[in-house]
């Protein structure tokens, strides 16, 4: 595996690769490498032939005091785990050669940013396109591979390549989870033994809705009613969002016709974690 660190390296490599006839696949990350990161890596192995990781902390998708400084990082282990999956290339660049001096073009989401996380944290999706765009200009590939946690920037950037043109494949990988059902994040790393328990209640929740539905309600009311309650039971547990809506609009709605779109972020103590499932009757 090679380690690269300036944006000029990586392109020309990445040309090198395409003119050998070569299938790039990218996974962006911002290290901290846990299982469901692998996952992505180990899809992103059978796509194509060239396997580039990105590691990078984004500051311009973490608003005024978020965790920037202390999101965890480890590049040694990170460097280990990738090079045990065959990774070709783990591309590191600095904040200070992904943003520049004088940077000021930035990518500006729509509508999609607008609500669930983008209500919450303003400014975040603007962060994460512009980073993206930015990765795709560098690493030129021909498949980026994103976990469907983060489900609204999973949106945000297909519309994103279809309006710009970019000639990238957008493959969404499932949530991947522990035993009990958290989905797994960097963030966990923040939780206390305690913390991480009620960190449960999220998985639960969304599990509780799905029988619901399964039973046959698909009223919005009681549904996120059960996923209040469930999240309740909680005295460490505070709700940011419960929203259910259109899985392609992110548009609230008022039940579950088709499939919709359940998803919550909720604080744990001082960790906002976030959770979603698509429900469908």
């Amino acid at each position: 595996m090679v380690l690269v660190e300036k944006i000029r390296e990586m392109q020309t490599r990445s040309t090198a690769q395409r003119r050998a006839g070569q299938r790039i696949v990218l996974v962006p990350t911002m290290g901290s490498l846990h299982e469901g990161h692998l996952s992505l890596v180990r899809e992103g192995r059978k796509r194509g032939d060239y396997l580039v990781v990105s590691i990078f902390v984004n500051p311009a998708q973490f608003g005024p005091g978020e965790d920037y400084r202390t999101y965890p990082r480890n590049l040694e282990r990170d460097r280990e785990l990738l090079e045990a999956e065959r990774v070709d290339v783990l591309f590191c660049p600095s904040a200070e050669e992904m943003y520049p001096a004088g940077f000021q073009s930035y990518v500006e989401p729509g509508k999609l940013s607008s609500t669930l996380c983008g209500r919450s944290r303003p400014g975040h999706f603007r962060g994460v396109a512009t980073v993206v765009a930015k990765l795709f200009n560098q690493v030129r590939p021909h498949v980026a591979i994103f976990g469907a946690k983060d489900y609204q920037q999973l949106l945000i950037l297909r519309r994103m390549v279809e309006d710009l043109n970019f000639d990238v494949e957008i493959v969404q990988h499932p949530i991947v989870r522990e035993k009990d059902g958290l989905a797994l994040s960097s963030r966990n790393n923040y939780l206390s033994p305690a913390e991480k328990q009620a960190a449960f209640s999220l998985s639960r929740a969304l599990r509780t809705a799905e029988c619901l539905v399964g039973k046959g309600v698909t009223e919005r009311e009681r549904i996120i009613g059960v996923v209040e309650g469930e999240i309740a039971k909680e005295p460490l547990a505070r709700v940011d969002y419960i929203s259910l809506c259109h899985s392609s609009t992110l548009e609230e709605l008022n039940g579950v016709g088709s499939e919709a779109l359940l998803a919550l972020a909720v604080w744990i103590g001082k960790t906002r974690l976030i959770d979603n499932t698509v429900l469908r009757p």
